[in-house]
Protein backbone atom coordinates (compact mmCIF):
# COMPACT_ATOMS: atom_id res chain seq x y z
CA UNK A 1 0.00 0.00 0.00
CA UNK A 2 1.40 3.24 -1.04
CA UNK A 3 -1.01 5.80 -1.98
CA UNK A 4 -2.72 8.07 0.75
CA UNK A 5 -6.16 7.88 0.08
CA UNK A 6 -9.56 10.43 0.15
CA UNK A 7 -12.64 10.74 0.12
CA UNK A 8 -13.05 13.29 -2.28
CA UNK A 9 -16.89 13.28 -2.84
CA UNK A 10 -19.71 11.89 -1.30
CA UNK A 11 -23.64 12.13 -3.40
CA UNK A 12 -26.97 11.68 -1.47
CA UNK A 13 -30.45 10.79 -3.36
CA UNK A 14 -33.30 11.17 -1.06
CA UNK A 15 -36.96 9.67 -2.55
CA UNK A 16 -39.55 12.43 -2.89
CA UNK A 17 -42.32 10.12 -0.81
CA UNK A 18 -42.50 10.24 2.95
CA UNK A 19 -45.03 8.19 5.11
CA UNK A 20 -44.72 9.74 8.36
CA UNK A 21 -45.36 7.23 12.37
CA UNK A 22 -48.86 8.56 12.31
CA UNK A 23 -49.34 7.14 8.37
CA UNK A 24 -47.95 3.69 8.88
CA UNK A 25 -50.01 3.35 11.93
CA UNK A 26 -52.90 4.15 10.92
CA UNK A 27 -52.29 1.43 7.90
CA UNK A 28 -51.09 -0.76 10.32
CA UNK A 29 -53.87 -0.90 12.83
CA UNK A 30 -56.67 -0.83 10.12
CA UNK A 31 -55.12 -4.14 8.81
CA UNK A 32 -54.67 -5.79 12.13
CA UNK A 33 -57.77 -5.32 13.16
CA UNK A 34 -58.91 -6.78 9.81
CA UNK A 35 -56.74 -9.38 10.74
CA UNK A 36 -57.98 -10.13 14.09
CA UNK A 37 -61.60 -10.00 12.92
CA UNK A 38 -61.35 -12.26 9.86
CA UNK A 39 -59.17 -14.61 12.17
CA UNK A 40 -61.32 -14.60 15.58
CA UNK A 41 -61.73 -18.09 15.70
CA UNK A 42 -58.15 -19.36 15.39
CA UNK A 43 -57.33 -16.15 18.16
CA UNK A 44 -59.62 -17.47 20.74
CA UNK A 45 -58.76 -21.38 19.93
CA UNK A 46 -55.17 -19.90 20.82
CA UNK A 47 -53.68 -21.24 17.40
CA UNK A 48 -52.94 -17.95 16.26
CA UNK A 49 -51.89 -14.56 18.20
CA UNK A 50 -53.78 -11.39 18.00
CA UNK A 51 -52.30 -8.74 15.97
CA UNK A 52 -51.78 -5.75 19.08
CA UNK A 53 -52.16 -1.92 17.77
CA UNK A 54 -49.53 0.41 17.68
CA UNK A 55 -48.76 3.78 18.02
CA UNK A 56 -46.95 6.49 16.58
CA UNK A 57 -45.57 7.55 20.16
CA UNK A 58 -44.36 4.14 21.18
CA UNK A 59 -42.14 4.06 17.42
CA UNK A 60 -40.47 7.35 18.34
CA UNK A 61 -39.86 6.27 22.01
CA UNK A 62 -38.45 2.43 20.87
CA UNK A 63 -37.08 4.20 17.75
CA UNK A 64 -36.22 7.70 17.53
CA UNK A 65 -37.90 7.69 13.89
CA UNK A 66 -40.65 10.05 12.91
CA UNK A 67 -40.54 9.38 9.41
CA UNK A 68 -39.07 7.34 6.70
CA UNK A 69 -38.60 8.37 2.90
CA UNK A 70 -40.01 5.55 0.56
CA UNK A 71 -39.35 4.98 -3.18
CA UNK A 72 -42.98 3.65 -4.14
CA UNK A 73 -45.70 4.62 -1.40
CA UNK A 74 -48.37 3.62 -3.57
CA UNK A 75 -49.34 0.25 -1.85
CA UNK A 76 -47.66 0.32 1.33
CA UNK A 77 -50.20 1.56 3.02
CA UNK A 78 -52.84 -0.43 1.53
CA UNK A 79 -54.52 -2.78 4.24
CA UNK A 80 -55.23 -5.29 1.76
CA UNK A 81 -51.52 -5.03 0.12
CA UNK A 82 -48.87 -3.93 3.09
CA UNK A 83 -46.56 -3.66 0.07
CA UNK A 84 -44.80 -1.58 -2.25
CA UNK A 85 -47.02 -1.62 -6.16
CA UNK A 86 -43.48 -1.50 -7.95
CA UNK A 87 -44.28 -2.38 -11.40
CA UNK A 88 -41.84 -4.94 -13.02
CA UNK A 89 -39.32 -3.74 -15.77
CA UNK A 90 -38.28 -5.55 -18.80
CA UNK A 91 -34.75 -6.76 -19.44
CA UNK A 92 -34.16 -4.26 -21.84
CA UNK A 93 -35.37 -1.05 -19.44
CA UNK A 94 -33.09 0.45 -16.49
CA UNK A 95 -33.95 -1.41 -13.10
CA UNK A 96 -34.94 0.37 -10.12
CA UNK A 97 -31.73 0.08 -8.23
CA UNK A 98 -29.89 1.08 -10.64
CA UNK A 99 -31.63 3.92 -11.39
CA UNK A 100 -31.70 5.62 -7.49
CA UNK A 101 -27.73 4.71 -7.87
CA UNK A 102 -27.41 6.59 -10.59
CA UNK A 103 -29.05 9.39 -8.82
CA UNK A 104 -26.33 9.60 -6.19
CA UNK A 105 -23.64 8.22 -8.29
CA UNK A 106 -23.83 11.75 -10.37
CA UNK A 107 -24.14 13.90 -7.42
CA UNK A 108 -20.63 11.89 -5.81
CA UNK A 109 -18.70 12.68 -9.18
CA UNK A 110 -19.90 16.44 -9.28
CA UNK A 111 -19.02 16.98 -5.97
CA UNK A 112 -15.20 14.82 -6.45
CA UNK A 113 -14.76 17.10 -9.55
CA UNK A 114 -15.16 13.85 -11.47
CA UNK A 115 -16.16 12.36 -14.87
CA UNK A 116 -17.12 8.73 -15.69
CA UNK A 117 -13.75 8.71 -17.87
CA UNK A 118 -11.85 9.50 -14.46
CA UNK A 119 -13.33 6.18 -12.51
CA UNK A 120 -11.73 2.88 -13.10
CA UNK A 121 -13.92 0.32 -10.82
CA UNK A 122 -17.57 1.10 -9.50
CA UNK A 123 -19.00 -0.76 -6.62
CA UNK A 124 -22.67 -1.24 -5.69
CA UNK A 125 -22.51 -2.42 -2.14
CA UNK A 126 -26.00 -2.58 0.25
CA UNK A 127 -27.89 -5.00 1.53
CA UNK A 128 -30.05 -6.28 -0.96
CA UNK A 129 -29.90 -6.10 -4.62
CA UNK A 130 -33.05 -6.48 -6.53
CA UNK A 131 -31.94 -9.58 -8.79
CA UNK A 132 -28.90 -11.99 -8.90
CA UNK A 133 -27.20 -10.97 -12.17
CA UNK A 134 -26.28 -9.05 -14.31
CA UNK A 135 -24.53 -6.96 -11.37
CA UNK A 136 -26.69 -3.53 -10.66
CA UNK A 137 -22.83 -2.09 -10.40
CA UNK A 138 -21.96 -2.97 -14.02
CA UNK A 139 -25.47 -1.96 -15.35
CA UNK A 140 -24.74 1.52 -13.53
CA UNK A 141 -21.12 1.34 -15.02
CA UNK A 142 -23.15 0.92 -18.56
CA UNK A 143 -25.04 3.98 -17.78
CA UNK A 144 -22.35 6.27 -16.89
CA UNK A 145 -20.16 4.96 -19.52
CA UNK A 146 -17.33 4.25 -17.45
CA UNK A 147 -14.57 1.80 -18.50
CA UNK A 148 -12.89 -0.60 -16.44
CA UNK A 149 -15.51 -3.25 -13.96
CA UNK A 150 -18.32 -3.32 -11.48
CA UNK A 151 -19.08 -5.55 -9.11
CA UNK A 152 -21.81 -6.15 -6.41
CA UNK A 153 -21.88 -6.82 -2.65
CA UNK A 154 -23.54 -7.78 0.09
CA UNK A 155 -22.54 -7.04 3.76
CA UNK A 156 -26.25 -6.11 5.44
CA UNK A 157 -26.48 -2.79 7.40
CA UNK A 158 -22.37 -2.52 6.94
CA UNK A 159 -22.08 -2.72 2.91
CA UNK A 160 -21.27 0.71 2.45
CA UNK A 161 -18.20 0.74 4.99
CA UNK A 162 -16.94 -2.65 3.61
CA UNK A 163 -17.51 -1.41 0.40
CA UNK A 164 -15.09 1.70 0.99
CA UNK A 165 -12.78 -0.69 2.58
CA UNK A 166 -12.17 -2.53 -0.75
CA UNK A 167 -12.27 0.94 -3.11
CA UNK A 168 -9.37 1.92 -0.22
CA UNK A 169 -7.36 -1.09 -1.28
CA UNK A 170 -7.65 -0.56 -5.16
CA UNK A 171 -6.79 3.14 -5.04
CA UNK A 172 -3.56 2.64 -2.02
CA UNK A 173 -2.34 -0.49 -4.38
CA UNK A 174 -2.74 1.45 -7.47
CA UNK A 175 -5.17 -0.67 -9.18
CA UNK A 176 -7.21 2.07 -9.25
CA UNK A 177 -7.18 5.72 -10.41
CA UNK A 178 -10.57 6.39 -8.68
CA UNK A 179 -13.55 4.05 -7.13
CA UNK A 180 -17.28 5.03 -7.20
CA UNK A 181 -18.96 3.22 -3.93
CA UNK A 182 -22.46 3.67 -4.58
CA UNK A 183 -25.43 2.26 -1.66
CA UNK A 184 -29.07 1.88 -3.37
CA UNK A 185 -30.79 0.89 -0.70
CA UNK A 186 -34.07 0.01 -2.00
CA UNK A 187 -35.33 -1.93 0.83
CA UNK A 188 -38.83 -1.03 1.66
CA UNK A 189 -39.69 -4.07 -0.73
CA UNK A 190 -38.27 -6.56 2.09
CA UNK A 191 -40.23 -4.76 5.23
CA UNK A 192 -42.80 -6.79 6.90
CA UNK A 193 -45.43 -4.05 6.92
CA UNK A 194 -47.95 -6.30 8.68
CA UNK A 195 -45.29 -6.63 11.84
CA UNK A 196 -45.57 -3.89 14.44
CA UNK A 197 -42.33 -4.39 15.93
CA UNK A 198 -40.40 -4.39 12.40
CA UNK A 199 -42.97 -2.13 9.74
CA UNK A 200 -41.40 0.89 11.29
CA UNK A 201 -37.92 0.48 11.01
CA UNK A 202 -36.39 0.98 7.33
CA UNK A 203 -36.64 3.59 4.63
CA UNK A 204 -35.52 3.58 1.13
CA UNK A 205 -32.58 6.14 0.04
CA UNK A 206 -29.24 6.07 -1.91
CA UNK A 207 -25.69 7.35 -1.29
CA UNK A 208 -22.36 7.45 -3.08
CA UNK A 209 -18.66 8.16 -2.80
CA UNK A 210 -15.53 8.32 -4.69
CA UNK A 211 -12.61 7.29 -3.28
CA UNK A 212 -9.49 8.26 -5.05
CA UNK A 213 -5.41 9.18 -4.36
CA UNK A 214 -4.52 12.70 -2.51
CA UNK A 215 -2.72 13.17 -5.62
CA UNK A 216 -5.29 13.83 -8.07
CA UNK A 217 -8.08 14.82 -5.39
CA UNK A 218 -9.55 18.45 -6.40
CA UNK A 219 -12.69 18.74 -4.38
CA UNK A 220 -13.67 21.24 -1.80
CA UNK A 221 -13.69 19.00 0.41
CA UNK A 222 -11.09 16.47 0.89
CA UNK A 223 -11.17 13.47 3.62
CA UNK A 224 -7.63 11.22 4.17
CA UNK A 225 -9.00 7.66 5.05
CA UNK A 226 -6.09 7.24 7.72
CA UNK A 227 -7.11 3.40 7.75
CA UNK A 228 -10.21 0.96 7.78
CA UNK A 229 -10.91 -1.97 10.34
CA UNK A 230 -13.80 -4.35 9.84
CA UNK A 231 -14.78 -7.37 11.96
CA UNK A 232 -17.82 -9.93 11.27
CA UNK A 233 -18.92 -12.06 13.66
CA UNK A 234 -22.10 -14.81 13.09
CA UNK A 235 -25.61 -14.18 14.64
CA UNK A 236 -28.87 -15.19 13.73
CA UNK A 237 -30.52 -12.09 15.48
CA UNK A 238 -30.89 -10.38 12.84
CA UNK A 239 -32.08 -12.27 9.44
CA UNK A 240 -33.50 -11.85 5.79
CA UNK A 241 -34.62 -15.25 4.21
CA UNK A 242 -35.72 -14.09 1.05
CA UNK A 243 -33.87 -16.01 -2.06
CA UNK A 244 -34.47 -18.52 -4.87
CA UNK A 245 -34.18 -21.28 -2.98
CA UNK A 246 -37.92 -20.40 -1.76
CA UNK A 247 -38.73 -21.96 -5.28
CA UNK A 248 -37.13 -25.48 -4.82
CA UNK A 249 -38.14 -25.75 -0.95
CA UNK A 250 -41.99 -24.91 -1.70
CA UNK A 251 -41.94 -22.27 0.80
CA UNK A 252 -44.14 -19.19 0.76
CA UNK A 253 -41.66 -16.40 -0.64
CA UNK A 254 -43.01 -13.31 1.44
CA UNK A 255 -43.93 -15.46 4.35
CA UNK A 256 -42.46 -13.75 7.74
CA UNK A 257 -39.79 -15.69 8.33
CA UNK A 258 -38.36 -14.67 4.91
CA UNK A 259 -38.78 -11.13 5.01
CA UNK A 260 -36.47 -8.91 7.87
CA UNK A 261 -37.04 -10.10 11.20
CA UNK A 262 -34.80 -9.23 14.28
CA UNK A 263 -34.17 -10.16 17.93
CA UNK A 264 -34.36 -6.71 18.84
CA UNK A 265 -33.30 -6.97 22.22
CA UNK A 266 -30.38 -9.69 21.79
CA UNK A 267 -29.05 -7.27 19.09
CA UNK A 268 -28.88 -3.89 21.27
CA UNK A 269 -27.33 -5.54 23.86
CA UNK A 270 -24.77 -7.48 22.01
CA UNK A 271 -23.86 -5.11 19.18
CA UNK A 272 -23.17 -1.86 21.80
CA UNK A 273 -20.40 -2.97 23.23
CA UNK A 274 -19.02 -4.87 20.56
CA UNK A 275 -19.40 -1.73 18.46
CA UNK A 276 -17.89 0.88 20.96
CA UNK A 277 -14.96 -1.77 21.83
CA UNK A 278 -14.38 -2.24 17.92
CA UNK A 279 -14.31 1.95 17.56
CA UNK A 280 -12.04 2.01 20.67
CA UNK A 281 -9.78 -0.34 18.88
CA UNK A 282 -9.37 1.25 15.94
CA UNK A 283 -8.10 4.53 17.16
CA UNK A 284 -5.64 2.95 19.25
CA UNK A 285 -3.90 2.14 16.28
CA UNK A 286 -3.61 5.97 15.41
CA UNK A 287 -2.65 6.66 19.32
CA UNK A 288 -6.12 8.75 19.45
CA UNK A 289 -8.89 8.66 22.14
CA UNK A 290 -12.42 9.43 21.96
CA UNK A 291 -11.96 12.65 22.57
CA UNK A 292 -9.52 13.46 19.57
CA UNK A 293 -12.53 12.43 17.64
CA UNK A 294 -14.21 16.10 16.25
CA UNK A 295 -17.33 14.16 14.56
CA UNK A 296 -18.89 10.27 14.94
CA UNK A 297 -21.06 9.41 11.76
CA UNK A 298 -22.72 6.42 13.01
CA UNK A 299 -24.73 3.99 11.65
CA UNK A 300 -28.62 5.20 11.98
CA UNK A 301 -30.58 2.10 12.93
CA UNK A 302 -32.17 2.99 16.30
CA UNK A 303 -31.13 6.53 18.45
CA UNK A 304 -30.54 4.42 21.62
CA UNK A 305 -27.80 2.13 20.00
CA UNK A 306 -26.14 5.33 18.89
CA UNK A 307 -26.38 7.38 22.28
CA UNK A 308 -25.30 4.46 24.38
CA UNK A 309 -22.26 3.52 22.06
CA UNK A 310 -20.99 7.47 21.83
CA UNK A 311 -21.75 7.82 25.97
CA UNK A 312 -19.38 4.35 26.42
CA UNK A 313 -16.58 5.88 24.30
CA UNK A 314 -16.81 9.13 25.52
CA UNK A 315 -17.93 9.15 28.94
CA UNK A 316 -20.76 11.56 28.76
CA UNK A 317 -23.52 12.06 26.09
CA UNK A 318 -22.54 13.11 23.06
CA UNK A 319 -23.79 16.32 21.71
CA UNK A 320 -25.89 16.05 17.76
CA UNK A 321 -23.07 18.35 16.58
CA UNK A 322 -20.30 15.66 17.84
CA UNK A 323 -22.70 12.73 16.76
CA UNK A 324 -25.54 13.92 14.25
CA UNK A 325 -28.65 11.84 14.15
CA UNK A 326 -30.15 11.87 10.68
CA UNK A 327 -32.32 8.00 11.51
CA UNK A 328 -35.47 10.86 12.50
CA UNK A 329 -35.90 11.68 9.03
CA UNK A 330 -34.57 8.92 7.19
CA UNK A 331 -35.17 5.76 9.25
CA UNK A 332 -33.26 3.04 9.12
CA UNK A 333 -31.48 3.16 5.41
CA UNK A 334 -29.18 -0.26 5.87
CA UNK A 335 -26.03 0.67 5.07
CA UNK A 336 -26.24 4.36 4.24
CA UNK A 337 -26.86 5.82 7.08
CA UNK A 338 -23.52 6.61 8.30
CA UNK A 339 -23.33 8.03 4.89
CA UNK A 340 -26.39 10.15 4.86
CA UNK A 341 -24.74 11.77 8.46
CA UNK A 342 -20.93 12.09 6.55
CA UNK A 343 -23.26 13.70 3.53
CA UNK A 344 -25.37 16.27 5.41
CA UNK A 345 -22.39 16.79 8.12
CA UNK A 346 -19.52 17.05 6.77
CA UNK A 347 -18.75 20.35 4.66
CA UNK A 348 -17.91 22.46 8.43
CA UNK A 349 -15.39 20.50 9.41
CA UNK A 350 -11.80 22.29 9.79
CA UNK A 351 -8.34 20.94 8.30
CA UNK A 352 -6.75 17.88 10.67
CA UNK A 353 -10.64 17.53 12.59
CA UNK A 354 -10.57 13.74 12.53
CA UNK A 355 -13.85 11.77 12.12
CA UNK A 356 -14.78 8.39 12.51
CA UNK A 357 -17.40 6.68 9.65
CA UNK A 358 -18.65 3.32 11.45
CA UNK A 359 -21.67 0.83 10.98
CA UNK A 360 -23.05 -1.97 12.93
CA UNK A 361 -25.41 -4.88 11.35
CA UNK A 362 -26.31 -7.88 10.74
CA UNK A 363 -23.79 -10.62 10.41
CA UNK A 364 -22.71 -9.47 12.78
CA UNK A 365 -20.91 -7.08 10.54
CA UNK A 366 -18.83 -3.83 11.92
CA UNK A 367 -17.09 -1.77 9.28
CA UNK A 368 -14.90 1.68 10.26
CA UNK A 369 -12.85 4.45 8.73
CA UNK A 370 -10.87 6.36 11.08
CA UNK A 371 -10.46 9.93 8.01
CA UNK A 372 -9.05 13.53 8.55
CA UNK A 373 -10.22 16.91 6.98
CA UNK A 374 -7.40 18.03 4.48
Amino acid sequence: MSENVVISGVGLWTPQHVITNEELVASYNAYADKYNEENAADIEAGTLTAKPHSSAEFIEKASGIKQRYIYCKEGALDVNRMRPDIAERGDDELSQQAEIALEAAKKALAAANKSPEDIDAVIVSCAYTQRSYPAIAIEVQNQLGIKGFGFDMLVACSAATFGMHRAWEMVASGNARAVLVINPELVSPQVNYTDRDSHFIFGDVATATVLESAETATSAHQFEILSTKAVTQFSNNIRSNFGYMSRATDADPYGEDKLFHQAGRKVFKEVCPMAASHIEDHLTKHDLKPENVRRWWLHQANINMNLLIAKRLLGRDATADEAPIVLDRYANTASAGSVIAFALHHQDLSAGDVGVLCSFGAGYSIGSLVIKKR
